[in-house]
């Protein structure tokens, strides 16, 4: 359960990062490689990218609440096991979709390669976390 409840608390950290980042917004998004997709969509409203970075954040509470929640430190929230393995999923695909079209492309750099290799381990923390609860549950019932 360490690992979902790991996985969990990076998130809201994540999610927090990101709502904070929005008070020095340009660099932030400079940071995190979204400069120029954003600096398009606040030519098309100025607070579009604000919205997105919001909504973005969200997102990560969420999949953070999950992993407290499979890790027992929350209630239990709907549709938990197929949350868990969606938002590994999510991430790995994420990291190693990403990083596998920058080396095609030969676009990638270390800060490209730092944020997929932190997609990718959140994603085995979810992946694994979700096998090691769920198959536990299961081995434990076949022994009663």
């Amino acid at each position: 359960m360490q690992m979902l409840k790991l996985g969990g608390i990076l998130n809201i950290i994540i999610a927090v990062a990101h709502i904070i980042g929005l008070f020095w917004a340009e660099q932030f998004f400079e940071k995190t490689g979204a400069g120029k997709p954003m600096q398009e969509l606040a030519e098309i409203e100025t607070t579009l990218p604000y919205i997105l970075t919001i909504i973005v954040a969200i997102i990560f509470f969420i999949f953070g609440l999950y992993g407290l929640s499979a890790s027992g430190k929350l209630r239990k929230l709907p549709y938990l096991k197929i949350g868990i393995y969606t938002i590994a999923f999510i991430y790995l695909f994420r990291g190693i979709g990403e990083q596998s079209y920058n080396i095609i492309m030969g676009t990638t750099n270390n800060n490209e390669t730092v944020q997929s290799i932190v997609a990718i381990g959140i994603g085995i923390l979810y992946l694994f976390g979700g096998l090691k609860k769920w198959n536990n549950k299961k081995n434990k019932e076949r022994t009663i």
